[in-house]
């Protein structure tokens, strides 16, 4: 009889038990989809919201919730930060990611934010492309944090033309991270994931899918009259291929991928590199059978043609302007696919963006705006020949990079002697009409800037990755040689406002313009989804979506 009851109690609680986890499933989404459009400003959601069409960008923001202040909280704000950033809920000083390449200051040597030479490429020869992971990136990611939360079980899969795009989303320990090989056209990744490519990926990229559109001429979506949100098409601020006729529409592809080199780079320069992603995408949820049972899953899709576009055109040009008419209709499509796979209110997306973008320099001057560009070659060469006047050496300066002055250490004597230097280049600095600050790094808490300024500087200074002295340039003062098309790096609102949207199940409709940060998107998630936090986030999760 004893034995009986103890039987009875332990199949009760076994039931139980069950029956908790399969309550506790249900509260999750069955797949995320992460969506970061590249170069996204914040204002660009209501600069088309007239053109959009119902069911991409509006969708989002009339069904979802809206986070209508968010800010990035840290400098530069690059491509590879951005994403690293959103992912771990984090900053360069944490997390590792100090920008698209950095100078390792121990070493001098310049490394980009992805490269791996312990790994081989997958799916190319072209080790360039290839030899990518996520090895430098510091801390774990969502993604990283949903796989330990599943014992493994969870799926993860990153998508974007751009490696930096799909590693530091998809994390350390992903199933799939994949990207484009300039020189093939196809989609590849590394033995990181990997020891071949998938028979699906290999068999898309035989198809000639994506050797099709580079046969495309670009064309506007509707009549060009009607693009009245920017400039005339024929104006000065554009950056051209070959003469100014290559990039009027229509755009024809073909006649300038003839004899280039590396030509199916050509493709992020168009709407067909958004297009091929969405449609990738697709397939991956379908080949992966992504949120296909109560396991949650993560999709990770980075659109990077806008930024192309955005820095060959500049935010003000038609291009931009039908590449995000276009993107909304590629959302829109891909929002109606996961549903349609995963079923209605069984899925979460987010979106969001790495950063922003500036007004190109001469439309603003040509409107009474002071602005110019800001030759940073040019200007490590002057205060090389400064500081060789004072102090009997050359070449003290290795590079201006990301906004930061970094020391050739092998030339300077000893940290009394860095002291000084650092003090004669913040003089040389503060004699430029077109420099605000210029701050040593270790003593930025101590510096007498805008608190904005100076929290945004002790994010993004990584001790090991970033250089002794940052450099804020004023107002509409960019970091390039050319004055044409555009850039982005600094601490402004045009680089730091972001959009960020939250979307499906369990998000309340609504929107706040209470402040957050790109580094409140991870542990927002982790919220949403009952995981931990990345292990070097900072941020926490916005409250408002969960009253």
């Amino acid at each position: 009889m004893q034995r009986c009851r103890f039987l009875t109690h332990n199949i009760i609680l076994v039931l139980f038990l069950i029956f908790s986890f399969e309550t506790y499933s249900q509260d999750r989404p069955k797949l995320v989809v992460g969506i970061v459009v590249d170069q996204m400003r914040w204002d660009f959601l209501y600069r088309y919201y007239e053109r959009y069409s119902d069911n991409g960008f509006k969708r989002l923001m009339k069904d979802g919730f809206n986070c209508q202040n968010t800010m990035i909280n840290y400098i530069p704000t690059y491509t590879a930060i951005g994403h690293a950033s959103i992912y771990t809920g984090s900053v360069p000083s944490i997390h590792g990611i100090a920008g698209n390449s950095f100078i390792v200051q121990k070493t001098g040597q310049s490394v980009v934010a992805t490269i791996d030479d312990s790994v081989r490429p997958v799916g190319t020869d072209n080790i360039k492309a290839g030899q990518v992971s996520p090895k430098n990136l510091q801390s774990t990611t969502i993604t990283d944090e949903l796989k330990f939360a599943t014992n493994f079980r969870s799926k993860v899969v990153g998508i974007s033309l751009k490696d930096r795009g799909s590693v530091f989303p998809a994390g350390h320990c992903a199933d799939a991270a994949f990207w484009l090989d300039e020189n093939t056209g196809n989609w590849i990744t590394s033995s990181w994931y990997m020891d071949a490519l998938p028979g699906w990926v290999d068999r898309y990229n035989k198809s000639g899918e994506i050797q099709k559109y580079i046969k495309k001429t670009w064309n506007t979506l509707y009549p060009i009259h009607t693009y009245t949100q920017s400039n005339a098409e024929d104006n000065d601020y554009e950056a051209s291929y070959s003469d100014k006729a290559s990039i009027k529409f229509p755009i024809n592809y073909q006649k300038i991928f003839d004899g280039k080199e590396y030509n199916y780079g050509l493709l992020k320069d168009s709407p067909w590199g958004n297009t091929i992603t969405c449609d990738f995408a697709k397939l991956a949820i379908r080949n992966y059978n992504l949120g296909n049972d109560h396991i949650t899953d993560f999709l990770t899709v980075s659109f990077s043609a806008t930024d192309y576009v955005g820095h060959r055109y500049s935010p003000n040009s038609i291009k931009t302007e039908d590449i995000y008419l276009r993107l909304d209709t590629e959302i829109a499509s891909l929002i109606d696919f996961v549903e349609s796979y995963v079923g209605k209110d069984q899925y979460l997306i987010f979106l969001t963006a790495d950063h922003g973008v500036a007004h190109n320099v001469r439309f603003l001057a040509d409107n009474k705006i002071d602005a110019a560009t800001w030759d940073y070659r040019g200007v490590c060469d002057s205060l090389n020949m400064y500081l060789d006047k004072i102090y009997g050496k050359k070449d003290i300066v290795i590079s201006l990079d990301n906004y930061q002055v970094n020391f050739n250490y092998s030339v300077i004597k000893n940290d009394t002697e860095k002291g000084k230097i650092i003090k004669s280049c913040i003089e040389f600095f503060e004699g430029m009409p077109s420099v605000a600050y210029a701050v040593d790094n270790s003593k930025a808490s101590q510096a007498s800037i805008p608190n904005v300024v100076k929290e945004s500087i002790i994010n993004g200074y990584n001790r090991e990755r970033s250089g002794e002295i940052q450099i804020i340039l004023k107002p509409h003062y960019y970091s390039r040689s050319s004055w044409r098309g555009s850039t982005h790096g600094s601490w402004n609102p045009y680089d730091s406002h972001i959009p960020l949207i939250f979307y499906g199940k369990g998000i309340p409709r609504g929107e706040s313009m209470r402040q957050v940060y790109i580094t409140d998107i991870a542990p927002t998630i982790a919220a949403l989804i009952k995981v931990q936090m990345p292990s070097g986030t900072i941020g926490k999760p916005i409250e408002e979506l969960f009253k």
